[in-house]
């Protein structure tokens, strides 16, 4: 990937999309470094990896009155942990994403007369921050059962997690319309025998919602998302992202 000027990155904050209220993400990980020195060191300290931890920090307009603005968003949130996805770029499928399970751990608001309303609030990882690619732009409305498009994500050696969220972002329809998302895998691009690996919750509103494998090998490297869709006249916005960590 080239040199890179942000001027479209995407913001999910479990069921909220926050790209259009911010103006600013940071996101940070780290690896506590812990001295284990000795008589045997030489003379030069030496250090082991700790626990490792991650911080999502954002700002921009802020907004009320709707589930999906900053505000609405923020309360709901504030002090429960869910799914936040970054795209530096974009969100189309196959574009790089950062993501994690984080607890909102603050949320400030509003400034001097004369300004424009901003917010701040920070996110912190309570899962390990996962790099991996999109799997579902959320830009497409989904009113049917189907599967996503095919990604060589890779296999899954044993010890490490195929990871995967899912942000809701809207639902309209009539007689309780529900979204099952599922990930499946495959050892072909075209699926002709998938194996389900992750299934989610039903979902009948806006949230978010993340799973990883068991940390059992998986031999597949071909993965997608698929989804089950329920009710009159049902239509769903979600964006999803899949990472192996």
């Amino acid at each position: 990937m080239a040199k890179t000027i942000l001027t479209d990155v995407r913001l999910f904050a479990v069921g909220a999309d926050l790209t259009g209220h911010s103006n600013k993400v940071e996101l940070s990980a780290e690896v506590e470094d812990k001295d284990s020195t000795n008589y045997r060191s030489a003379g030069w300290k030496e250090v082991l990896g700790g626990l490792g931890s991650a911080e999502i920090s954002a700002e921009g307009q802020w907004e009320a009155g709707d589930p999906s603005l900053v505000d609405d968003a923020s309360w709901s949130q504030l002090g429960g942990v869910g799914p936040w996805s970054i795209g530096p770029v974009d969100s189309a499928v196959g574009d790089l994403a950062y993501f994690t399970n984080a607890l909102r751990s603050d949320y400030s608001l509003f400034d001097a007369v004369g300004e424009i309303a901003p917010w701040t609030g920070t996110a912190k990882s309570a899962w390990p921050l996962v790099r991996g690619q999109f799997a579902h732009p959320p830009g497409t409305a989904r009113t049917a059962s189907g599967t996503g498009t095919s990604m060589n994500l890779g296999a899954v050696p044993a010890g490490k997690r195929l990871y995967a969220a899912v942000h809701v972002l809207s639902v309209a329809g009539a007689d309780t319309p529900t979204i099952t998302a599922r990930v499946q895998s495959d050892n072909d691009p075209g699926f002709g025998s998938p194996t389900t690996r992750l299934t989610f919750a039903a979902a009948t509103a806006a949230g978010g919602l993340i799973l990883r494998t068991d940390g059992s090998a998986i031999t597949d490297d071909w993965w997608q998302v698929a989804w089950t869709i329920s009710g009159t006249g049902p239509s769903f916005m979600f964006v999803s992202a899949l990472g192996i960590q």
